[in-house]
């Protein structure tokens, strides 16, 4: 008979990993009580070292603003063309109109 699967959210992994590595529970009993295969547990351990030093790495908020507002000129110089673009679509079927071409 299967058991059924338990997807574990990041937080209930890292708290898993936690009461191992600083409460010193042993991994038998962790994987017991959480009904894991201790190959699994290595794994999110494997992943959560791998991956640790995101947790200390900064976001450098003014990088973000800049690109913010980059993005933002850029929108508008697109909104703008546009315009430019229509008024000159505008001005050539009206200049065709008069020549009878249209």
């Amino acid at each position: 008979m299967r058991k059924k699967r338990h997807n574990y959210t990041p937080e209930e992994k890292v708290s898993i990993l936690r009461r191992h590595l600083v409460e010193h529970v042993p991994v038998s009993d962790l994987c017991d009580k959480h009904q894991l295969q201790p190959t699994i547990f290595y794994i999110w351990q494997k992943q959560f070292f791998e991956n640790g030093a995101a947790a200390f790495t900064r976001e450098d908020k003014p990088q973000k603003r800049v690109e913010e507002v980059k993005i933002q000129q850029l929108e508008a110089k697109l909104i703008r063309k546009h315009e430019v673009l229509s008024e000159l679509m505008e001005e050539h079927i009206k200049l065709k109109k008069e020549l009878g071409e249209l």
